[in-house]
């Protein structure tokens, strides 16, 4: 989804649904979902944080629990359970989660009959001392345990403390719609994998979200084409690595790869928008981005964390590819897709034994590609990992945080030289929602992920508008409809 993401700055926060490494870096948000009201005797209050597969598997939760009796509200106060799908991968995610979690409580002292629990990746990590030791929540359920909600709520109503963070080979949910809550009835997400096998020297996620297992490809397929019949534009596929996504049938005749995948589902129909997140520099093809380059309504957008642009670092960092590797794969992006193709990508500053040079390489990747957009953090140690098991965190922090505004300052002089780019261009744009700043305005995303703001006239969500730039922020576009 994945990376150390850690106390971290961010550069302007990129579209909602630009991903991150493994679609691990927040987008800065934490989400409520949304309200359902059928009647259903008992409410649920869902807050998700972090990464858009925690955001994506709060829907399937919905999902699970909806079939079980509950509506979701939007409200904590009129809930009956209150569920925190939490993110692991840095420890600021964690200190706001267990900041939140003490809230509750105060809240569940006034009402005695509520039942928290806390879902996803920091349950698995850290279930001891919530259920046993801090004893401030009912029950704590792991990634891939999902479908064992309604025993578990049954045992929390029987009066006992319930646990099931077993991570799975097989789990894909692929036989449960979501529940739309996080959508904004135009954009939703779509799993296609789940798990990690990539042993990042920094990364939790192999260990709190378990091995690598891809969906089932007709289930994908299936599932945006009921997207499409309900009336969304756009999907974005997920996985913690798309590129090593690799399904076979059980007689071995039909095996898919993501490009093959990618391709079937852009050729669902020609209004319908696919994006992706996130692929890995080690995975990433050519076939893939010759499917891109065959099909216009696959965005040409590619998150592609790079996390330092030292060999040497990378090699720490179990990376398993060296800068000439990712020079080599952006030139590929360059040559199939053109210099139109939006790149983003992830900076760690800081990491062990980084010197001074080193952090220069990084600099130097970045005046050489130049990306669109980056997640930027400097590094902290993440209890479990190879890292924190085998390296040394000698990097100061008063070293670390200079580093990062320089990697900052770069990154935020090539966003304003990308953006100029767009200026005097047309460019149609997938309306999502009304401007945060006045419903007189419309704001929506380009092909290269790029949220353009442009007058409402009589535009409504949903629709596609052909947009004539005419300014930029390092952020934002801005422009008129043609």
């Amino acid at each position: 989804m994945s990376q150390p993401i850690l106390t971290l700055d961010f550069l302007d926060t990129p579209a909602p649904t630009a991903p991150a490494d493994h679609a691990h870096t927040p987008s800065g948000e934490v989400r409520v979902s949304a309200a359902t009201s059928t009647g259903r005797q008992r409410k649920l209050y869902i807050e998700s944080y972090g990464c858009q597969m925690n955001f994506s598997d709060s829907e399937i939760v919905s999902s699970i629990l909806f079939q079980e009796g509950f509506d979701t509200t939007e409200q904590l106060e009129g809930a009956d359970l209150v569920l925190l799908n939490t993110c692991s991968i840095r420890e600021k995610a964690e200190q706001t989660v267990r900041m939140r979690l003490s809230q509750i409580n105060g809240h569940k002292k006034r009402n005695p009959g509520l039942l928290v629990g806390v879902l996803g990746c920091m349950a698995e990590r850290l279930k001891t001392k919530f259920l046993e030791e801090e004893k401030i929540v009912d029950l704590v359920v792991g990634p891939d345990a999902y479908r064992d909600l309604p025993r578990l709520i049954q045992e929390v109503d029987g009066g006992q403390k319930a646990v099931n963070v077993l991570l799975s080979r097989e789990e894909t949910y692929a036989d449960i719609t979501p529940v739309r809550l996080n959508s904004n009835g135009v954009s939703a997400f779509v799993s296609i994998m789940r798990g990690c096998d990539n042993m990042c020297s920094f990364c939790v996620v192999p260990f709190t979200r378990g091995r690598e297992r891809s969906r089932d490809a007709h289930s994908i397929v299936r599932e945006c084409q009921d997207l499409i019949t309900a009336g969304y534009k756009e999907v974005t596929m997920l996985g913690q690595n798309v590129d090593s996504y690799k399904w076979a049938s059980e007689d071995g005749l039909e095996q898919v790869n993501f490009a093959q995948l990618l391709e079937r589902v852009a050729l669902l129909s020609p209004e319908l928008r696919v994006r992706f997140s996130t692929s890995h520099p080690k995975d990433i093809t050519d076939e893939v981005l010759h499917t891109m380059a065959r099909h216009d309504n696959i965005c040409n957008y590619i998150h592609l964390p790079a996390q330092s642009g030292n060999s040497r670092v990378l090699k720490l960092m179990n990376r398993t590819y060296d800068r000439a590797w990712y020079e080599d794969r952006v030139q590929a992006i360059r040559r199939i897709l053109g210099d139109d193709c939006a790149i983003s990508t992830d900076m760690i500053s800081g990491f062990c034994s980084e010197t001074e040079e080193e952090h220069q390489d990084t600099l130097s990747l970045m005046e050489q590609v130049q990306y669109d957009m980056a997640y930027m953090f400097f590094y902290s140690e993440r209890p479990g990992t190879l890292a924190a098991r085998k390296l040394e965190d000698d990097v100061p922090l008063e070293v670390k945080k200079r580093r990062l505004a320089e990697v900052i300052a770069v990154q935020q002089k090539h966003n304003l030289i990308r953006n100029q780019r767009a200026i005097g261009q047309v460019h149609k744009v997938l309306v999502e929602n009304f401007s945060k700043r006045s419903d007189d305005f419309l704001s929506g995303r380009n092909d290269q992920n790029k949220v353009v703001i442009f007058p409402k006239e009589n535009f409504q969500k949903g629709d596609y508008v052909n947009i004539l730039v005419h300014d930029c922020t390092a952020s934002t576009l801005f422009g008129n409809a043609v």
